[in-house]
């Protein structure tokens, strides 16, 4: 499914349930409020994005703690939780996604290879899912599989709450 059909499903699936989005993301620069704000009317349903590229904004504007930054690193499952959260208490979002990774081609390690990306999502009163995913290829294809995946992400998280509901 292309991100435009991803976005308008995300912005169909909260419109319906009078709810909105907010994004944190770091590796992907903005890309993925791009992708819903390509989407006309998104204004009913995307509250804002959060461009957290450097540890000091992730701190600043979302509440990351600095010792988690300084333990687990900023591509890490603990920092995207802290992201989503950070992400909901500061917009008027009851659903939230965040993303943190190494889109290269530098930054890898053995450890975290180019390619490795974290992501959360949460709505409101639940706690939030977290995955580490790892991409293939070059800079601008781990960014855009990055966008597919959050956006799908959101879709999946709606759909298992429907299915607790």
């Amino acid at each position: 499914m292309d991100t435009l059909t991803l976005s308008s499903r995300v912005g169909e699936t909260l419109l319906a349930r009078g709810w909105r989005l907010a994004t944190a993301e770091s590796c992907t620069g903005g890309a993925i409020a791009t992708a819903i704000t390509d989407i006309a009317g998104s204004s009913q349903w995307f509250d804002r994005g959060f461009v957290t590229y450097s540890n000091q904004s992730k701190q600043d504007m979302l509440g990351v703690r600095a010792v988690t930054l300084e333990t687990a690193g900023a591509v890490s499952e603990a920092t995207v939780a802290e992201m989503v959260r950070g992400a909901l208490a500061h917009s008027q979002a009851q659903v939230t996604l965040a993303v943190s990774g190494i889109a290269g081609p530098g930054g890898g390690s053995a450890d975290k290879p180019v390619g490795t990306v974290c992501l959360a999502w949460v709505i409101e009163g639940a706690q939030p899912v977290v995955r580490t995913e790892h991409f293939a290829g070059d800079r601008a294809a781990v960014r855009a599989q990055t966008v597919k995946h959050a956006l799908q992400g959101v879709l999946e998280m709606l759909a298992q709450s429907d299915a607790n509901a």
